[in-house]
Parts: structure tokens; C-alpha cells; sequence
């Protein structure tokens, strides 16, 4: 249950779930219905929407927005400059990096302040996926229902629908906005070569014109 010192501080919903032990900063909105678990981290200005599910140890850094029916799982890292759009899935241990050129130090030998670098924002698109562990750096968008593999380390945006795996992550497939992986028409799974054509979901059947680089809904 949301406790009332951070409803007063903060723009808590009255249905919202907020396990005591975690920790919400000044000036953070948490939409109806959403749980925040055991130890989890909100710091100051993070905003969440309705029906999200943040999981036990979960960092979210100053500023993130984050959109409605967000899953993010245990000891995911989001950091300042991220957004997130709606039914997006952050698998546990993900990290979403914020610093290109991260250093400890400035030119002078000081240790580096907030003030000393500057921040590369990310943003996941609606209906994205990152699974368990793996990393974004920084700059690097996910597409509109793309799926990152576990594991995987992003070096450069992803396009929507895109299947990424490994390091560095590469597409190898693309999926539907179920989450199933595409083919086409004639049952062949849908490769990053596959000529231009028409594309149908094995899961739900949607279908999907493809010109070798993304795809596009078809009536």
C-alpha cells in the first residue's frame, strides 16, 4: 500500500502499490494501479504510469518517464535520459546506460560530477522487449515492438519489429506485435535477407508488407 508521507510528497495514485521498503523520491507521479516492489529505487522527478509492475531492486535514475502497463523485472538499472513507452518488457538485470564516454574523472583530475558529462538519451518505443541482462548503450532507441535477445548488448538503434541478439547485437529475424517470429507466406522463418514481400504471424495472423529493412501493417 502507497504509504501517505509519499502521497504528500509526491503524485502517488490512491490505488498504487508501494512495498515499505522502497524508496521514492520528491516529486514522483505513480499511476493507478501500479505495484513498486521490495527495495526498489525511484529517485527524484521519475514518473510512471497506470497498471506497471516494477519488480524488487530496481533503480530508476532522476527524470525517467515511464509509460502505462510497463513490466519491469528484478535489479533492472534505467538511467537519467531514459524513456519508455507503453507495454514495454525490462527483463531482470537490464541496463539502460545514459553516457557514451563514461570517465570517473574530469580533464582537471576531479571526480566527475553530474554536471561534467554530458547525457545520451534512449528512448523504448511502445511494445518493445529487452530480455534478461542484456545492455543498451546509450543513443541506441529500440523500435516499436522490437525484441532484444537475453544477453544482448545494443551498439546502434534497432528498428521495430527487429529480433536482436548478441554482441554486438545484430538482427537476426523479425517478430509480430504478439511476440511470436514472423515468416513468410510460404511457413519460411523471416531473415534480415529475405526478399520484399508479404509477411504472416504463425500466432495471431496479422500480416505485414516487408521491403527488406522494415515492416508495415497490411490489411
Amino acid at each position: 500500500m502507497a504509504l501517505p508521507i509519499l502521497a504528500v510528497m509526491s503524485e502517488i495514485d490512491p490505488t498504487a502499490r508501494i512495498r515499505p521498503s522502497a524508496e521514492v523520491g520528491d516529486g514522483v507521479a505513480v499511476g493507478a494501479r501500479t505495484a513498486i516492489w521490495d527495495r526498489a529505487q525511484l529517485l527524484d522527478g521519475v514518473r510512471i504510469g497506470a497498471d506497471c509492475i516494477v519488480g524488487r531492486d530496481v533503480f530508476i535514475d532522476s527524470g525517467v518517464t515511464i509509460g502505462d502497463l510497463v513490466k519491469i523485472q528484478n535489479a533492472a538499472l534505467i538511467y537519467h535520459g531514459v524513456t519508455i513507452g507503453d507495454r514495454v518488457f525490462i527483463g531482470p538485470g537490464v541496463i539502460l546506460t545514459n553516457d557514451r564516454v563514461p570517465r570517473a574523472t574530469t580533464h582537471a583530475g576531479q571526480l566527475a560530477r553530474t554536471s561534467d558529462w554530458t547525457i545520451t538519451s534512449t528512448h523504448l518505443a511502445d511494445g518493445a522487449s529487452i530480455g534478461a541482462g542484456a545492455i543498451v548503450v546509450a543513443g541506441c532507441d529500440i523500435g516499436a515492438d522490437a525484441l532484444v535477445g537475453a544477453g544482448a548488448v545494443v551498439t546502434r538503434p534497432v528498428p521495430a519489429n527487429a529480433l536482436v541478439v548478441g554482441n554486438p547485437a545484430r538482427v537476426i529475424g523479425w517478430v509480430c506485435a504478439c511476440g511470436a517470429r514472423l515468416a513468410d507466406e510460404t511457413g519460411r522463418a523471416l531473415l534480415p535477407e529475405t526478399p520484399r514481400g508479404r509477411v504472416v504471424c504463425s500466432g495471431c495472423a496479422r500480416r505485414y508488407s516487408f521491403d527488406g529493412q522494415r515492416l508495415t501493417p497490411a490489411a
